[in-house]
């Protein structure tokens, strides 16, 4: 804090610039000069001048977003633990105390679309966006494929993306201690570069729950396809009942949804590869596409990657209004407002819950998993190494192709690639700190 005395009528002596006083304090540099008051008249004013405040931003200034040069790997999370919650436990316990406390008063819960079983018009085309991006993205890796290697491992979920496997001993899988953390790899398929995670369809997202026993009544398809479905896309193979008056709750307790509805039989087709569902789903995806020419190849790759951007944009934000459910111990997937009762989580201590899953809130990396792989440089360079792998980088695997096909590679990958980083030899290795 400085002290300043603008001019005034009056005397000053020289004990005034002769007599500095510090008041230091909070870690602020203050001067201030002693000025008597006789020898000053009454038209004398002080002003404060202080230096350790942060300057006032405009409220309609936007911080500039400075990329990083290189982040942190993905972390790879405990078997031996439940998933953690996107959401704060204590915020979830206050929702639920707020809407019990409406129950008990008998007071309706107040819910907007799509909450209440309504569509929203708006993410109507960001449906039908991201299931054309979807078809476009399954025949693209497919064709992809035909030109880049992969290969995965028969024992764990290792994915690898080079003319060979890595030598990094890093496999999770049942008899990896025999062979002493080594690989097994095997040939990749499009299953292996783009997981697939399935969802139950429902005719009513909000009628009845599926049971364990009535299980195989209901069609497992794509989650990114379910989603969208849900949010507004008509496909005749998978209808999806459209409400014109909202459903209406009391707490957790369903007073109003229209009545059950029974589902319309389904179109038969003959094949599945002849039917438009084919597009839709992986299986089989690299046999009904064949390899494309060397001079479409990184068209393809670039159309590719702007395909898997769009889908990643879309679910996002779909996600943001849909309600998704997922395991908290398992890969199990579920789109709706609660998730079903079939008994199959086999994780971490499904015998204390039977069978049943712990449904959360889902991430984006769970419908639409990343499944990251070491980054290669050269296709047909040395295999990767474990006493380098700090120097590696990683990516998903998806990207991994597309980016080895001649497509470019976005800004938001590129600091978990680590592509700044110079890769030494194994015996420079022991000189770097």
């Amino acid at each position: 804090m400085l002290l300043v005395s603008p001019p005034c009528r009056g005397v000053y002596p020289q004990s005034i610039a002769s007599n500095p006083i510090d008041f230091s304090a909070r870690g602020s540099y203050a001067l201030a000069f002693q000025i008597p008051r006789p020898i000053l008249k009454k038209e004398c004013s002080m002003r404060f001048v202080c230096f350790n405040q942060k300057p006032k931003q405009h409220p309609n200034f936007k911080k500039r977003h400075v990329s990083t040069q290189n982040v942190d790997l993905p972390p790879v999370l405990p078997k031996n633990k439940k998933k953690p919650y996107p959401i704060p436990f204590k915020q979830i316990q206050e929702a639920a105390k707020k809407d019990k406390k409406l129950a008990q008063m008998g007071i309706e819960k107040h819910l907007d679309p799509p909450k209440n079983g309504l569509l929203v018009p708006t993410l109507v085309p960001v449906a039908y966006e991201v299931i054309d991006n979807w078809k476009l993205l399954t025949k693209g890796l497919a064709q992809l494929l035909h030109v880049v290697p992969v290969f995965a491992c028969s024992e764990c979920a290792a994915v690898h993306v080079a003319s060979a496997g890595h030598n990094i001993r890093d496999c999770s899988g049942p008899t990896s201690s025999q062979r002493r953390g080594s690989h097994l790899w095997v040939k990749g398929t499009i299953n292996d570069v783009l997981v697939p995670v399935e969802s139950y369809h429902m005719y009513d997202p909000f009628g009845r729950r599926i049971k364990h026993e009535s299980r195989f009544d209901y069609e497992r398809i794509p989650a990114v396809v379910e989603l969208c479905v849900q949010a507004g896309v008509e496909i005749p193979e998978y209808p999806s009942r459209r409400r014109t008056q909202p459903v209406r709750m009391i707490g957790k307790r369903v007073i109003d949804r229209g009545g059950y509805v029974k589902e319309p039989d389904k179109p038969c087709s003959s094949t599945l590869s002849s039917s438009p569902l084919a597009d839709l789903d992986t299986l089989g995806a690299c046999e009904r596409y064949p390899p494309p020419t060397p001079e479409k190849v990184p068209k393809i790759a670039q159309e590719t990657m702007n395909a898997y951007e769009k889908v990643r944009w879309g679910v996002t934000k779909l996600m943001r209004e849909y309600t998704v459910k997922a395991c908290g111990y398992c890969s199990e997937v579920h789109v709706g407002p609660w998730g079903h009762s079939v008994k199959l989580c086999g994780e971490f201590k499904h015998q204390w819950r039977d069978g049943k899953h712990g449904w959360q809130d889902a991430l984006v990396e769970e419908v639409l998993p990343p499944n990251y792989v070491w980054h290669v440089r050269d296709l047909k360079g040395t295999p990767l190494t474990g006493n380098l792998k700090r120097f590696y980088g990683k990516a998903p695997a998806l990207v991994e192709v597309c980016m080895h096909s001649g497509a470019r590679v976005p800004q938001c990958y590129k600091a978990m690639m680590r592509l700044d980083i110079i890769v030494p030899d194994s015996q420079e290795a022991d000189m770097v700190a």
